[in-house]
């Protein structure tokens, strides 16, 4: 599972715009139980001894960082530097006008403030905090218009003005995480805004902020009316506004895909990675002492003689690593006579201080084949234990047989219990919703490889959180495999439907 998604815990929208009498500015008005969180900016709607009016709305949107905490603590999501966070909002399509070519600021706020449950947004007539001027009922804010931490902003470019918002903000998260006691940031949130330079523009006859107008002499003399987004409290599951954590969790373990080393190969290429899974009554544990490997020439399945040196690392032990809790992996490079390919190998994992042995396993490595022309990708691929429906409260693995679409099984593959899959060590998944063809969980095959799928001696698969999709409908598997033939991804034309209930 490499894709966690923190719905926000609040979000307002606050205005200095004026009421529908436009004498009046809503600058008390709370909209924090809309369904709707607005960005505008208005320029000259009205006149008077200052010149043309100002009217601003800004967002305020927090997110529950003690629960990605929490989930850290627990090893749900990998440390700093391994995960990365994509704050979300999505676009709400309004009757009014939409701006295009503007720019939203994204900054942290510095104050604590409270969400308020006011719904109106075109009258402003329900008061309540937070709002323009007070981030709650007992603090105004230090600047009108929200506190934020200016130093660490981001701008997003909006070309067409209905674009989502989609933008790495793992620098602030990290911050947040650490908290202001270890050097990073208390949570306040995000603020959203238009630039100082697409706000309106504004020059007091004092200089400064006159009352609930900003001061904004770099200002806009255009209007930028209206950018919507939907709220934490809109009736779309997949609309929310969120946190998105993303990492490439993939378990890469080829005790079914092992090659022996070849000088026609890259080094990185000659390297095979094996896999201990120390499972306890069920579960996984992780050991207390040190973990090796070492491996041994094999007969029926039993090592034999000594243990064989190992090209890359050199020697007779590599030592393990732990990648999460009870998994342990090695990564080396054996040589191997190329007139013997398919003899058996069997690691031997050990306790490092007492020698102890804790697993042996078995491998059948192969010579990297050699081709006259370049090969055909032309795959089959079957879901082997795909469910009807599945829970939103449960945590699903997804296993796939794949094999090539001109196979041509012999007697004995097609009476063997357990015919071996083809392993695709580039394979990416995407889930949509089939009654409107929203794409719930996109393919994740950039910077962060979220939707990658790990594979096993079993072949590939992958693990997916139920809550991530809205009960009480039908979803839609589809899969890609990368042709390093063509250097390009794929979508192969089997898909896999199941049902996700509340």
């Amino acid at each position: 599972m490499a894709i966690l998604r923190y719905t926000a815990s609040a979000d307002n929208t606050i205005t200095n715009a004026y009421e529908a009498n436009l004498v009046t500015r809503g600058t008390g008005s709370n909209m924090g139980y809309a369904d709707a969180l607005e960005v505008f900016s208005i320029y000259g709607q009205e006149s008077g001894s200052n010149g043309q009016s100002q009217e601003l709305s800004r967002i305020l949107i927090e997110f529950p960082i003690d629960s990605v905490k929490t989930d850290r603590t627990a090893g749900t999501i990998p440390a700093s530097g391994s995960v990365s966070f994509y704050l979300k909002m999505f676009n709400a399509e309004t009757p009014w006008t939409l701006p295009q070519d503007f720019t939203l600021t994204v900054a942290p706020v510095s104050r604590s403030w409270t969400e308020g449950t006011g719904l109106d947004m075109d009258n402003y007539q329900d008061l309540g905090t937070s709002n323009w001027m007070k981030a709650n009922n007992s603090t105004s804010w230090t600047t009108i218009g929200g506190d934020y931490l200016t130093a660490s902003n981001f701008n997003v470019l909006f070309p067409q003005g209905y674009e989502n918002l989609e933008l790495d903000v793992t620098y602030l998260v990290e911050k947040w995480i650490t908290g202001s006691a270890g050097g990073g940031f208390s949570n306040y949130g995000f603020g959203v805004h238009l630039t100082s330079s697409q706000e309106a523009y504004f020059s007091g006859s004092l200089g400064v902020d006159s009352g609930s107008v900003i001061q904004n002499i770099s200002g806009a003399t255009q209007t930028y009316y209206t950018k919507k987004f939907f709220a934490r409290s809109t009736e779309f599951f997949f609309k929310r506004p969120v946190l998105e954590a993303r990492w490439d969790s993939r378990v890469m373990d080829d005790r079914e895909n092992f090659y022996y080393s070849s000088s026609r190969a890259p080094a990185a290429d000659n390297l095979n990675s094996l896999y201990f899974y120390n499972y306890i009554r069920g579960r996984l544990v992780d050991y207390s002492g040190d973990v090796g490997v070492s491996v041994y020439s094999s007969s029926f399945g039993t090592p034999t003689g000594n243990a064989l040196q190992i090209a890359s690392p050199a020697g007779t032990t590599v030592n393990a690593t732990k990648v999460s809790t009870g998994v342990y992996k090695v990564e080396f490079a054996i040589t191997g006579a190329a007139s013997d390919p398919i003899a058996e190998l069997n690691d031997v994992w050990r306790d490092v201080a007492s020698g102890e042995q804790l697993y042996t396993g078995s491998v059948y490595p192969e010579v990297f084949p050699t081709y006259a022309a370049a090969p055909t990708f032309n795959k089959i691929t079957s879901c082997t234990n795909l469910q009807k429906s599945y829970s939103t409260q449960e945590t699903a693995r997804f296993r796939f047989f794949i094999r090539d679409k001109n196979w041509s099984p012999t007697i004995y593959t097609v009476a063997t219990a357990n015919n071996p899959t083809e392993i695709m060590p580039s394979a990416s998944y995407n889930i949509v919703r089939l009654t409107d063809n929203l794409n719930a969980v996109p393919y994740g095959t950039g910077s962060d490889l979220s939707t990658l799928m790990s594979y096993d001696v079993d072949g590939n698969y992958f693990d997916l959180d139920m809550s991530l999709l809205d009960g009480g409908y039908m979803y839609e598997i589809k899969i890609a495999y990368y042709n390093d033939s063509i250097g390009s991804w794929r979508e192969q034309p089997q898909t896999f439907k199941f049902r996700v209930e509340e």
